[in-house]
């Protein structure tokens, strides 16, 4: 009993669709289960775990990652003789799917996903060194800004620069067929060094119709290891994978990461007004920390997705 007292007792119901999907993709693998029950008798690093089961690390990584966003393991950095490696340890104890949960509750709208492929922005400054790219090739020279107007930029998968911003313009139908109670963005982003640097600042900026919401700091240009979804031809010394970033917006405020950012509101925002809203990336010349920005598209980096508008609508 000592093992499991402080592990969590996971209780799904079909309220939050999105999760017990998740975790059923989780418990999907005969070889996540073996990980989790390894785990059980010890905390093991991700490239011990990729030893015993005889694993590419990105392999390996990509499991890791699946059982981690479930909620079934924790993952901690740990100093080694080779540099910072992560440990990984159990974190649930039990779980449990109520099916009938959500006859208790009150109706509720299922939320709106919209995809914008980073590619599709309406507006943009860049200055050099940048450069962008599709998931097989480049789409023009390196460190030519000519590339971000040119008509194939639509197919763009990755893109980077040093400063200047982004501009995307999002549909806001969305937001006026029913009362909305949030709404979430998601991407993946990290500064860009030559080459990749994982110690490279940069304050990235986020503006929603031209209001300020907040400047974040990304520590990187990560690499070191190959992006979970990078193309077979992306060089291993430049960029592989970013931090995943949450802009949530509801009636009270904004939070990144689930840390109040701003008092500006859906309301205050306008984001209902008219037929669509901005949404900016921005690295300005005059922050502390000019970075540069490198943006992720579904087929580059950790994760697979592009930027991601969630629409969450309030219970009836």
């Amino acid at each position: 009993m000592d093992k499991i007292k402080n592990k969590e007792n996971i209780t799904l119901d079909l309220t939050d669709i999105e999760r017990a999907a998740m975790m059923g993709k989780a418990l999907s693998s005969e070889i996540r289960l073996e990980i989790l029950k390894c785990l059980v008798t010890k905390a093991m690093t991700i490239s011990e775990l990729a030893n015993a089961f005889f694993l590419p690390m990105s392999s390996m990584c990509l499991h890791i990652k699946i059982l981690k966003e479930a909620g079934l393991i924790t993952v901690v950095p740990r100093p080694g003789i080779r540099g910072s490696q992560k440990l990984c340890g159990i974190n649930a104890a039990s779980i449990s799917l109520d099916v009938f949960a959500h006859t208790n509750n009150r109706i509720r709208k299922p939320p709106v996903l919209v995809n914008m492929p980073v590619g599709h922005y309406s507006s943009c400054e860049i200055h050099p060194p940048c450069g962008i790219v599709s998931v097989n090739q480049y789409l023009s020279q390196e460190d030519s800004p000519h590339g971000f107007y040119s008509p194939e930029r639509t197919d763009a998968a990755l893109l980077w620069f040093t400063w200047g911003f982004l501009e995307y313009q999002f549909p806001n139908n969305y937001l006026q067929q029913d009362p909305v109670s949030q709404i979430e963005f998601s991407f993946e982003i990290c500064s860009e060094a030559p080459g990749y640097n994982n110690n490279w600042p940069s304050d990235i900026t986020i503006e929603i119709n031209h209001r300020h919401i907040t400047t974040f700091i990304t520590k990187g240009d990560y690499g070191g290891r190959k992006g979970i979804y990078n193309p077979s031809w992306w060089s291993d010394s430049v960029t592989q994978f970013g931090e995943y970033k949450k802009l949530r917006i509801d009636h009270k405020g904004c939070f990144l990461d689930n840390v109040r950012v701003s008092d500006e509101t859906m309301e205050s925002l306008g984001l209902a007004d008219g037929y669509y809203f901005t949404f900016v990336l921005k690295v300005d010349k005059d922050s502390e920390h000019v970075g540069g920005m490198n943006l992720f598209g579904s087929r580059f980096g950790d994760y697979a997705q592009d930027i991601i508008m969630s629409v969450e609508y309030e219970s009836k």
